[in-house]
């Protein structure tokens, strides 16, 4: 095994071991790769939560008064609850060519290999400057980068490209769909459910919107884009959780549930949106105000996260293009950062070791291949960043 290896498998052990999972604060894991790289001599920055439980680390290796190129990566995980893993998800292990643990995927594989690559970086003076930007609460609707990127674009000279590690197999992405998060809730009047007409039933009412999603998806399937470099070729309606009732002989008075659509470009996620508002306001809450004015249905947009619109003249993929021999560049459906950096005019490529399929699943796990091939990519770029400027 290389050295460089060897080092990033061991920064890849110690980083899953940090349990980062959203719901939780990842400040052991940021002061951990905050003091790593200031002992080196390289110079961070860290913009926090409102309540100051999460932090994004921003770090440069290089000259400060310059662009230079972003290596972008989030530190939270999904969680492991009620998943069957083989051994303890936050120490990892290995077994047949393969690194096992939370996050060893998504995406801690690419952020270790970074760090396991700072020293060197340093070593080299590099013309053009590299910077780690890790993130909070990327799992959760990317929240944390959006400090991350405002305090760049105020504070600091305007990166000319940003690389996000997200699990790709090392094949370069060049754009990914944005999607719409919404909760809706639906208060209805209780009473027993032996007399359904004294009530109103909020779970009867949710499932009449749930089944206007699934006209909608119906409608959105058999429409798809011709030539799409998105799989599936259309817009997602998604459904993830849903809440409502507390016994089966009361009529239930809340019903909520997350919903939200994964937009494929050229696609109205908006409109999308307004379709199911107006079916509320002009059928379903009249029905149910006329039998109370207390019952009803309330939707909230949560989140919105942007597209990385393709572009395959961008500074971004000629760079990994250049440094990889690459020349194909794809889609994904899943939602990155790369889109917040690429509206605040830094162009962006999604381009990491390992694969979606392994992300959030239980036993996750990184090739060593795939770990090879980074590190020999990001040796490339120190030379390139070490020569260029």
């Amino acid at each position: 095994m290389s050295d460089m290896l060897s080092r990033s498998v061991s920064m890849l052990e110690r980083l899953v071991a940090f349990d980062t999972t959203s719901r939780l604060s990842n400040l052991e894991l940021i002061d951990y790769a905050r003091d790593y790289l200031e002992e080196m001599g390289i110079p961070t920055r860290t913009t926090f939560n409102e309540d100051g439980t999460k932090a994004n680390l921003w770090a440069t290796i290089g000259p400060e008064d310059k662009g230079g190129v972003v290596l972008s990566g989030h530190v939270d995980v999904v969680p492991v609850d009620g998943q069957d893993w083989s051994h303890d998800p936050f120490k990892m292990w290995e077994a047949d060519g393969k690194y096992f643990g939370r996050g060893t995927a998504d995406m801690k594989g690419f952020c270790a290999i970074a760090l396991a690559m700072a020293p060197e970086m340093k070593k080299r003076n590099l013309k053009t400057p590299i910077h780690f930007a890790f993130s909070y609460d990327e799992e959760v609707g990317c929240i944390g980068v959006r400090g991350l990127i405002k305090d760049m674009a105020e504070n600091l000279p305007l990166p000319t490209a940003v690389i996000v590690g997200e699990p790709t197999g090392m094949k370069i992405i060049g754009g990914n769909k944005g999607s719409r998060g919404l909760m809706t809730t639906i208060r209805g009047i209780p009473g027993h459910s032996s007399e359904p007409h004294r009530g109103v039933n909020s779970i009867m009412y949710g499932a009449r919107i749930i089944n206007l999603l699934e006209t909608i998806q119906k409608e959105l399937r058999e429409n798809p884009y011709e030539d799409s470099p998105f799989d599936p070729p259309y817009t997602t309606i998604d459904l993830g959780i849903i809440e409502g009732g507390t016994a089966h002989n009361i009529i239930p008075e809340f019903t909520k549930f997350r919903w939200g659509m994964r937009i494929h470009p050229g696609d109205d996620g908006e409109a999308i949106e307004q379709r199911v508002r107006d079916y509320i306001e002009n059928e379903l809450n009249p029905e149910m105000k006329a039998f109370s004015p207390d019952a009803g249905i309330t939707m909230e947009l949560v989140n919105v996260v942007p597209p990385l619109i393709p572009d395959t003249d961008s500074a971004a993929e000629e760079l990994v293009r250049y440094l990889t021999g690459l020349n194909q560049s794809g889609a994904v459906s899943f939602g990155t950062e790369a889109g917040f950096f690429q509206e605040a005019g830094v162009p962006g490529v999604i381009f990491g070791p390992g694969y979606i399929q392994q992300a959030h699943q239980p036993d996750e796990f990184i090739e060593r291949s795939q770990v090879q091939e980074c590190v020999d990519f990001m040796s490339k770029l120190t030379d390139w960043a070490a020569d260029n400027g």
